[in-house]
């Protein structure tokens, strides 16, 4: 969870954000995840998790401020 991610690495821009329900995460992420029953992962194409994030907000934000074009996964 703490890995470092190159955003800037890779042609394909575009990435996929997705809620998350907490209690499938692994007990040392549930564990920082507080009161909350959801985070959102961003994703690329191959549908490697590049980043964990609070809200679903934040992900779009992330994305975009990485130069990613977010897409929604319902």
């Amino acid at each position: 969870m703490h890995t470092p991610f190159d955003f800037k690495e890779g042609a394909d821009r575009t990435v996929y954000v997705k809620a998350v329900a907490v209690a499938d995460l692994p007990k040392e992420v549930q564990d920082s995840a507080g009161e909350r029953e959801l985070l959102y992962a961003v994703h690329d194409a191959g549908g490697e998790q590049l980043a964990l994030v609070a809200d679903r907000r934040m992900a779009f934000v992330l994305a975009r401020q990485n130069d990613m074009t977010p897409v929604p996964v319902h």
